[in-house]
């Protein structure tokens, strides 16, 4: 049995394409993710979502909460606690202080989007204790509808964003042949005291807490569907302790981005995505992968 890999039936048809020069890559939506950790006696655990499979893009797939970046929340000015909107900038690797902001705004709006945890708070010290009640969800539902933009919400709210509470771990950039295409910032944050996650998710059938090191053993056992960013960012985490360890490793992650490449080789195409070796594929140029 192999493992996990997600890996889409169309993909050879694309790469072959966009090998030959009949596809133009389309531009890339910038988006956030999230792991959000609690630790757990063993070590700690991270929130992972099961995406339905009658999802057009990774449909099976487990992934972290996330999704694309609302470009309002590049304009409005947001209470912040935590590293600077410089410092964030130079750490995304972005050009300006609004685009970090927007970044920002987006992790921690899809982390209260689909698991009901919110990363802000009424001073910069602290966080928002429950978010469960009629008005908070209505709120949500506004925000997933698009209806308000994230900054709007914490200024009604008189809310911080405390960016301090996050920390960043990676960036992916999808494929140049995949239609839906996204330039991700992945983003650690451990569990707020007093919040608790559920699945407020309409794109996730379940989710689950989960050891990093039991969910890369799923995957390797192929049980558990992975796309190659979800399997990346995941493995780095067993080797800390705690929440609070594998934050504070996370100022040394390389941000460079990573995108994955496709030649022809011979009589096959080889796809890779450089510095992450376990997801090479060798698809023979009359079809099918390996």
């Amino acid at each position: 049995m192999g493992n996990g890999q997600w890996f889409p039936a169309e993909w050879p048809e694309l790469i072959r394409a966009q090998v030959a020069g009949r596809l133009d890559p389309v531009p890339v939506r910038r988006a956030a993710t999230v792991l959000l950790l609690r630790d757990t006696g063993g070590g700690p655990a991270v929130h992972m979502l099961r995406r339905r499979t009658s999802m057009a893009f990774a449909g099976g797939a487990y992934a972290y909460p996330g999704g694309g970046v609302d470009p309002r929340d590049d304009e409005q000015h947001v209470r912040w606690a935590g590293p600077t909107r410089e410092w964030w900038a130079r750490r995304l690797g972005v050009d300006g202080t609004a685009e970090a902001q927007a970044i920002v705004c987006a992790a921690v709006r899809e982390t209260y989007e689909e698991a009901g945890v919110l990363l802000a708070g009424p001073t910069p010290d602290t966080v928002v204790g429950d978010t469960t009640g009629a008005d908070w969800e209505a709120d949500r539902a506004a925000l997933v509808a698009r209806e308000t933009s994230f900054a709007e919400f914490l200024d009604r709210r008189g809310l911080v964003l405390r960016s301090d509470l996050l920390g960043a771990w990676a960036r992916w950039v999808t494929p140049e042949f995949e239609p839906r295409r996204y330039d991700t910032w992945f983003f650690l944050a451990a569990l707020p005291e007093g919040q608790r996650t559920r699945n407020a998710s309409t794109e996730a059938d379940r989710t689950v807490w989960i050891r990093p090191c039991e969910a890369a053993r799923a995957y390797d056992a192929g049980e558990l569907l992975m796309m190659p960013p979800t399997v990346a960012t995941l493995r780095p985490l067993a080797a800390h302790a705690t929440a609070a360890e594998a934050l504070a490793a996370a100022s040394g992650r390389d941000m460079a981005p990573v995108l994955a490449r496709a030649e022809v080789r011979d009589e096959e195409i080889l796809l890779y995505w450089p510095g992450h070796e376990e997801f090479t594929k060798h698809i023979p140029t009359g079809g099918g992968h390996g």
